[in-house]
């Protein structure tokens, strides 16, 4: 997987559980030439709006070269699969089975589609253009409507049986939680215990306007540092990149919830791990996106350059 910016027009797909977001460019900032956001709705009614815009903006644009896609899942990603491009055993009924790449190849025949979940994408914007670039092993960690991760080795996203689902990893309650968790799956797992519905389903409040000294965001962070501690025994990356929504952390505030976050990990590892990164130079190990709230589509544009070069 090269990591190069190529001028090439690219029509980029960020499919998200709540929101699809859609570009046209080359790449990150100015590059992102025209961008739409859909509410994610039925898959019929979603999936049409996506390809009826990126006719619009052929027009004005110019004729895309290739159409990456980035996917809230389950998906299917194996190429052999009856069912690849498939998103599966969702938690939104009606996009299960759903067969999302195929209906936008029916409608791009001619050009190369690039497909994989939407954490996967994000990855791969902040390896390509962000704070992952120059790694070869890295976790990028999304929290928001639900929790995903994505891992790189070696210079190569994750894939194996399907692809990571990291955040429905199972952890140890904290002492005197007995919040069941949202998980339609898996009750309490990371996602259940930490997404934004999660939060909200906790405090009856969203994310965003949850007090900065309310209780719930310090069970957050540990909930968050034990996942981590996790990541960090199984996998060893060189940097945790942290985005989503509810990093942003509200009326508590990205910087405090970050340093709430490296304190937590630290406790958590319990200086069991010896690296400076995880000590004296933590703030530079569990980062936020360098592109932001963009990682996502700025990633479904590499995903699509990607599909160029594999032809």
């Amino acid at each position: 997987m090269k990591n190069h910016q190529e001028n090439i027009l690219v029509g980029a797909i960020e499919a998200g559980g709540t929101k699809f977001i859609c570009a046209i460019g080359t790449g990150p900032g100015n590059n992102i030439l025209s961008k739409k956001i859909f509410s994610t709705t039925k898959p019929e009614e979603t999936i049409a709006n996506v390809i009826d815009w990126f006719h619009q903006e052929e027009s004005k644009q110019g004729k895309l070269n290739a159409i990456g896609i980035a996917s809230f899942g389950p998906i299917d990603l194996n190429k052999q699969s009856p069912t690849y491009g498939f998103i599966t055993s969702t938690s939104k009924i009606d996009w299960q089975n759903t067969n999302f790449l195929g209906q936008i190849k029916e409608k791009f025949p001619d050009i190369p589609l690039g497909f994989d979940t939407d954490v996967n994408g994000a990855a791969l914007g902040e390896y390509s253009w962000g704070n992952a670039k120059g790694l070869t092993d890295f976790i990028y960690i999304t929290i928001g409507t639900g929790i995903g991760a994505s891992g790189m080795v070696g210079g190569k996203l994750i894939h194996g049986l399907i692809h990571p689902e990291m955040g429905h990893m199972k952890l140890p309650p904290e002492p005197g939680d007995d919040f069941k968790g949202v998980c339609p799956f898996h009750g309490n797992c990371w996602e259940g215990l930490c997404s934004g519905p999660a939060m909200q389903r906790r405090t009856g409040k969203r994310a965003e306007t949850i007090s900065a000294d309310h209780t719930a965001w310090l069970l957050e962070i540990k909930y968050i540092a034990a996942a981590i501690q996790n990541i960090v025994c199984v996998l060893s990356p060189q940097r945790i990149i942290l985005g989503g929504s509810v990093r942003k952390a509200g009326l508590l505030g990205e910087i405090k919830f970050f340093e709430m976050i490296h304190d937590q990990v630290r406790l958590s590892l319990n200086h069991y791990v010896s690296s400076p990164f995880l000590n004296e130079r933590i703030s530079e190990y569990i980062v936020p996106p360098l592109l932001g709230d963009d990682a996502g589509i700025c990633g479904a544009i590499a995903l699509g350059q990607s599909a160029i070069r594999d032809m």
